[in-house]
């Protein structure tokens, strides 16, 4: 099994925890750290919509909380059959850590890898900034 299907199926198998009453759009993510630690995290919605949270954006703040800030992958899975690929404001939030991170999400197809330079390309962040 690749370090990608790994990763995939932590993000298969936190899904089930996503708590989705308004959309029933169940989305797991796991990210990967630098020292191999699997962060997971799930979407959380809320009544007030704009204040739910994605699953990729609460496996990294997870992951920052646990002391962690270099990551080397990230996946997300969604339902069966339908492309999860990260929205844009989780395409802006990973290039805060890495803006070429390797990304591996469910597709209609199978899993689709790709790289988040071609997903948000020219993005903003430290990197843009000299840091």
């Amino acid at each position: 099994m690749s370090d990608a299907d790994a990763l995939l199926d932590a993000a298969r198998a936190v899904r089930r925890n996503a708590y989705a009453p308004y959309s029933n759009f169940a989305v797991g993510a796991a990210v990967r750290a630098e020292d191999g630690t699997i962060v997971p995290g799930c979407n959380v919605e809320n009544a007030s919509y704009g204040l739910g949270i994605c699953a990729e954006r609460n496996a990294l703040t997870t992951a920052v909380a646990m002391g962690l800030r270099r990551f080397t992958a990230i996946a997300i899975a969604g339902p069966d059959g339908i492309a999860t690929a990260p929205c844009g404001a989780c395409r802006q939030f990973i290039a805060e850590f890495d803006p070429a991170m390797p990304v591996t999400y469910t597709g209609p197809g199978g899993p689709v890898q790709t790289t988040l330079a071609h997903l948000l390309p020219e993005s903003f962040g430290p990197h843009a900034l000299g840091k």
